[in-house]
C-alpha cells in the first residue's frame, strides 16, 4: 500500500470519529436548549421540545453499544439492541457521572419481552432511549405533585410497546417515608387534556410499595412515567380489607332488597300514601342508587375496564350520596314543618318542588362539575399496609371515586357535614318540643311518645350515623370504620323496618277507629 493510500485511510478513519462525536453532541445541546428556555415559555410548546429530544437521541451515532449525555436537570441513555436482548437493568447509582449529586434514587428494568414484538416482522437492530428529566417543568399537572419531581421516560425507536406480558419495573425512593402520602404510579397520556399536551393517567400501571420510601411501579408499556403524590390518612391495615368488605358486601345487599321491597309495597297501596310517605320513597330511591353504584364500584375500577366507565360510574356514586344527603335534610325540613306548625302543612306542589331539590341540586352539580373538571372523578386508590414478617409492606386497592382533593373536601365532607349538622340540629329541636307536647296532654303515653319514635326513625336512624365519618382519626379510626360499615350499609334495612313499623301503626289506628264507630253506633 503506498503512501497516500494509507493518507486516505487514516483521513477517512478521523473523519468517521468526528463525525460520530458530532452526532452524539446533538442531543447534548438539545438537553441544554431545553434547560435554557424560560419557565414561563415551556408551557407554550412543550411537546416540541420533548419530541424534538427523542428524535436527536433515535438518529444520534455513537460508538459502542451505548451513548450516556447528562445536564443538570436532563439525563439521557442510548442502546443498540438486537432481536437476542436477554433485558437490561438500569440504576441511578450506576449512571450519575456526579456521585456528590444529591439527587434520590430511581431505576427502571426492561424484560426480554421488550423487543420480541419488533423483531417478529424482520431482524434488525433496535435502539431503546431512556430519557430521565429532574423537575416536571415540561410535563404539566394541576392536581397532584410528583414523586420527587422525577420523570422516567422510555422509547424503542418508532415501535409502539404495549400489552406486555411480563410489565416494565419502574423504582422511585424517596428519602422520607411516604406512608402520609397516596401514591398512583401513572404515564403520560399524550393528547388527552384540552388544557395541556397531555394529563397523567394510571392505565396500564400497578403501584407497589415494598417498603415505607419505595414505589415500584409495574407498567405494561413504554411512555413518560411518574408517581402522584397526595396527602392522605394512615394506610388502612390490609388485614381490615376482607371484614370490612363482606359486610359492606352484606349490608348493602340486605338493604337493597330492603329498598325494593319498600318501594312494592309502596307502589302496591300508592293510592292511600299522603305527601309524608312519598318523601320517604324518594329517600328509599336514593339509597337503592347509592348501594348498587357502590357495589358496582371496585368492578369498575380494574385496569382492564376502559378509564370513561369508571369516570360514568364515580360521577353517578357522588350524585347518589350527594341525593341521599340531601333528601336526608329534606326530611329533617319537613320534621321542623310539621311539628312547628302543629301538624298542618300545605305547600302548593310541595313534592315536586322538594324533587327539584332532592334530586336536581345534586344533579347540577355532579353535572358542572364535569363540564368543568371531569379528571375529578375515576380510579381512586386507597393505600393499604399489611405485615410481612418484621417489616410491613404498602399496596393499594382502587373505587371508582371522586378523585380531586379539594372536591371531595367541598362536595362530601362538607355536603355531608352540613346537612347531618342541621339534622341533629333539627333533631334537639323536635325532641324538645316533643317533651312540652308530652307534658301537656292528658295522655302523655300517645301521640308524644309516638313522634319520639318518628323523630329518632327520621333523624337518629338516617342522619346521625353519618357523622361516623368525621371520627376517622387516631383511637377512632377503626372503631369507626367498622360501626360506619355496619350502621350505613345497613341504612336501607333500617329504613324499611321504620316503614313496616308505620304502616302497621297506622293500620292499627285505622283498626281502632273502626271498632270505636262501631261501637257508637251499636250504643245509639
Amino acid at each position: 500500500m503506498d503512501c497516500r493510500a494509507v493518507l486516505f485511510l487514516c483521513l477517512g478513519f478521523v473523519t468517521s470519529q468526528s463525525g460520530e462525536e458530532e452526532g452524539a453532541q446533538e442531543p447534548l445541546r438539545w438537553m441544554k436548549r431545553m434547560e435554557q428556555v424560560p419557565r414561563r415559555q415551556t408551557s407554550t410548546n412543550p411537546a416540541h421540545l420533548v419530541h424534538g429530544l427523542e428524535y436527536s437521541l433515535l438518529n444520534a451515532t455513537f460508538q459502542g453499544s451505548n451513548l450516556t449525555l447528562q445536564t443538570s436537570t436532563i439525563q439521557t441513555l442510548a442502546f443498540k439492541l438486537g432481536c437476542d436482548f436477554a433485558g437490561l437493568s438500569l440504576y441511578s447509582d450506576a449512571l450519575d457521572r456526579e456521585p456528590q449529586a444529591a439527587r434520590a434514587r430511581h431505576a427502571m428494568q426492561f424484560p426480554t419481552e421488550l423487543t420480541k414484538q419488533a423483531c417478529r416482522t424482520r431482524r434488525r437492530e433496535l435502539r431503546l432511549i431512556c430519557m430521565y428529566f429532574f423537575n416536571n417543568r415540561f410535563f404539566p399537572n394541576d392536581n397532584s405533585s410528583l414523586l420527587n419531581d422525577y420523570v422516567l421516560g422510555a422509547q424503542l425507536g418508532s415501535e409502539h410497546v404495549d400489552n406486555l406480558m411480563e410489565p416494565i419495573n419502574i423504582s422511585l425512593w424517596h428519602n422520607q417515608s411516604l406512608e402520609d402520602y397516596n401514591v398512583t404510579c401513572v404515564f403520560w397520556k399524550e393528547g388527552a387534556s384540552e388544557l395541556h399536551w397531555g394529563l397523567w393517567s394510571p392505565e396500564g400501571c400497578r403501584t407497589e410499595q415494598p417498603s415505607p420510601s419505595q414505589v415500584l411501579c409495574r407498567c405494561n408499556h413504554l411512555s413518560y412515567f411518574a408517581v402522584l403524590m397526595q396527602f392522605s390518612p394512615a394506610p388502612l391495615p390490609a388485614e381490615l380489607l376482607a371484614p370490612l368488605t363482606y359486610i359492606s358486601f352484606v349490608g348493602c345487599s340486605i338493604s337493597i332488597v330492603a329498598s325494593l321491597l319498600t318501594l312494592l309495597l309502596h307502589f302496591h297501596a300508592r293510592k292511600q300514601s299522603n305527601f309524608i310517605t312519598r318523601i320517604h320513597m324518594h329517600l328509599h330511591a336514593s339509597v337503592l342508587l347509592l348501594n348498587v353504584a357502590f357495589l358496582l364500584s371496585p368492578a369498575l375500577a380494574l385496569p382492564s375496564v376502559p378509564g370513561a366507565a369508571c369516570v360514568a360510574l364515580g360521577a353517578i356514586l357522588h350524585f347518589a350520596l350527594l341525593s341521599c344527603l340531601t333528601w336526608m335534610a329534606i326530611e329533617g325540613f319537613n320534621l321542623y314543618l310539621l311539628l312547628g306548625r302543629v301538624y298542618n302543612i300545605y305547600v302548593r306542589r310541595y313534592v315536586l318542588k322538594l324533587c327539584a331539590v332532592g334530586w336536581g341540586v345534586p344533579a347540577l352539580l355532579v353535572l358542572l362539575l364535569l363540564a368543568i373538571k371531569s379528571s375529578a372523578y375515576g380510579r381512586h386508590t386507597i393505600p393499604l399496609s399489611h405485615s410481612q414478617g418484621n417489616s410491613t409492606g404498602f399496596q393499594h386497592m382502587s373505587i371508582c371515586w371522586v378523585r380531586n382533593p379539594g372536591v371531595h373536601h367541598v362536595l362530601v365532607m362538607g355536603y355531608g357535614g352540613l346537612t347531618t349538622l342541621f339534622n341533629l340540629v333539627v333533631l334537639a329541636w323536635a325532641l324538645r318540643t316533643l317533651r312540652r307536647l308530652k307534658a301537656r296532654e292528658e295522655a302523655p303515653g300517645s301521640r308524644a311518645c309516638r313522634d319520639t319514635v318518628t323523630v329518632l326513625g327520621l333523624t337518629v336512624l338516617l342522619g346521625t350515623t353519618w357523622a361516623l365519618a368525621f371520627f376517622s382519626f387516631g383511637v377512632f379510626l377503626l372503631p369507626q370504620l367498622f360501626l360506619f360499615t355496619i350502621f350505613n350499609s345497613l341504612y336501607g334495612f333500617f329504613l324499611f323496618l321504620w316503614f313496616c313499623s308505620q304502616r302497621c301503626h297506622a293500620e292499627a289506628e285505622k283498626e281502632a277507629e273502626k271498632e270505636a264507630f262501631s261501637t257508637s253506633q251499636m250504643m245509639h
